[in-house]
């Protein structure tokens, strides 16, 4: 198998430098399926290119022991020739200081985007050429693919599901290394290897930056992951915020549908219309399950509109989806947002666009770094607390703590509490029995376990509470999400 990457940045030959291989020079590797071939067909000031050549082993990967093996158990294979995860390996044991982004001689060719085109002769593709168009140009690459006929004697027997696909971007060399180290593997059936959680890491740290943006992230986080449902759900769960978790899981479980009735060539009229419908009901899914934690942030604005409180806390504020909402209410006149996470802030930083928003709305918000299980003097003298789908991500012996820094130290007239309803799981099809929607959950109350912790807390702090459903609601096992009210005078009415 074959990629080359060509630039006309000038001088072209600075390739050599980003990619630590010299254009004068054949250099080999041995891996363990074979051997990986690097050279420059062509290297002038005007233009450079750099090949890299797999030499794979196929009575290795039928005889062989350990990670080389595949599932194989045929001599002829198409793993010498196209395109599929041992390309992924060898571009990070071959050109891993590029990939990690790293080059001492020209520490500022790193992070200057380039012209760079890619190139690889033969990659699969049985969705056909709009799927490689709906992974590359997302990213920015225009994308010229060319589909090879099953044999070119005899033109009647149809096209093959293999394409001679072509990138070009002006980008910096480490960003296109790693897209095709992450995407590569996304179009391969046959991945190699075995697919465990270390996987899931590679594919988060790979995608940091720009997978959590992809508008077809689920699908290549399932196909990388090679259709495992569990670290499907735990990959989404931590690179899309918490609230689209369930979403995630549903999802991952509607592919699998769209995968068996895509995956053969010539699916029947049938076949197609299912995949169509699979495909609506996944959009459904996704619109209903977006709206949830939408409902939860109306559903905490709603009652402090109803308090008329003028200083408001979000605690646990994650992005600022909430602090928006809240900046738009001009009845509030300070907001204070906080989040033990640091990245989580500088996130709402920008969504919230703070450099560019005027002084006077400025003033009106602080956000803060801090813990939510330490006396803290700043969150003291507000009206009213907003603490969304935040409480299951403590330890339940934390609690304790967390109770006194907000009903006793803090002690706002209001707070508002909304957590997951354990008992409407069971509606999360894909959701295993006995394991929570979120990898940081740290529990799950059933509507009976909260109200019990809810009443408690306010008979110990001279609070009053109510309790609301949010979400569709169903008869037997409620809503999916709870909140409840505590005040320190009147209770809402219902």
């Amino acid at each position: 198998m074959l990629l080359t990457i060509s630039t006309t940045y000038q001088p072209a030959t600075e390739l050599g430098y980003l990619l630590h291989k010299n254009p004068t020079r054949l250099q080999t590797f041995d891996l363990n399926f074979g051997q990986a071939h690097v050279f420059y067909p062509e290297a002038s000031e005007q233009r450079c290119m750099a090949a890299l050549l797999l030499d794979v082993d196929a009575v290795q990967l039928v005889r062989g022991k350990g990670n080389a093996r595949s599932s194989l158990d045929q001599y002829v294979n198409d793993r010498p020739y196209v395109a599929s995860s041992f390309l992924s390996v060898a571009l990070a044991d071959v050109f891993g200081t590029a990939l990690n982004g790293r080059c001492k001689q020209r520490p500022e060719l790193v992070v200057t985007p380039l012209p760079l085109q890619a190139q690889i002769a033969v990659i699969p593709c049985p969705e056909g050429e709009e799927w490689l168009h709906r992974l590359f140009e997302p990213l920015g690459y225009s994308v010229e693919a060319v589909q090879h006929p099953l044999d070119e004697l005899h033109p009647e027997w149809g096209m093959s599901p293999y394409f001679t696909l072509t990138l070009r971007a002006e980008c910096r060399l480490s960003e296109l290394l790693t897209h095709l180290y992450v995407l590569i593997p996304v179009l391969d059936n046959s991945k190699h290897y075995w697919i465990g959680d270390d996987e899931v890491n590679k594919l988060l740290t790979r995608g940091q930056g720009w997978l959590e943006k992809h508008p077809e992230r689920r699908r290549i986080a399932y196909n990388y992951l090679r259709h495992k449902k569990s670290l499907t759900r735990d990959a989404l769960s931590r690179l899309v915020p918490e609230e689209e978790a369930p979403e995630a899981t549903d999802e991952a479980s509607e592919l699998e549908v769209v995968d068996e009735q895509t995956g053969e060539e010539g699916a029947s009229t049938e076949a197609q219309s299912a995949t169509a419908e699979a495909a609506r009901v996944v959009q459904e899914k996704k619109e209903k399950r977006r709206s949830l934690h939408e409902q939860r942030l109306q559903a905490a604005l709603e009652v402090v509109r109803q308090r008329g409180a003028k200083r408001v806390l979000d605690l646990g504020c994650g992005e600022g989806r909430l602090l928006r909402m809240l900046l738009q209410e001009k009845s509030i006149e300070h907001i204070l947002g906080l989040d033990v996470s640091y990245r989580a802030l500088e996130l709402a930083q920008k969504r919230l666009h703070l450099d560019r928003m005027p002084a006077r709305q400025r003033e009106r918000l602080t956000l803060v770094h801090g813990a939510l299980t330490y006396r803290d003097q700043r969150l003291e003298g507000y009206d009213a607390a907003c603490v969304i789908e935040v409480i299951e991500h403590m330890d339940q012996p934390r609690l304790r703590a967390f109770e006194r820094v907000l009903f006793e130290f803090a002690h706002p007239e209001t707070v508002v509490i909304t957590t997951p309803n354990a008992e409407y799981n069971v509606k999360f099809e894909t959701l295993d029995a006995g394991t929570f929607r979120h990898q940081d959950h740290r529990f799950e109350w059933t509507r009976e376990q909260f109200q019990i912790w809810s009443r408690q807390l306010a008979e110990r702090f001279g609070y009053q509470v109510q309790f609301a459903p949010i979400g569709p609601e169903d008869a037997e096992v409620g809503a999916p999400s709870q909140m409840g009210i505590f005040s320190r005078h009147q209770s809402l009415t219902q």
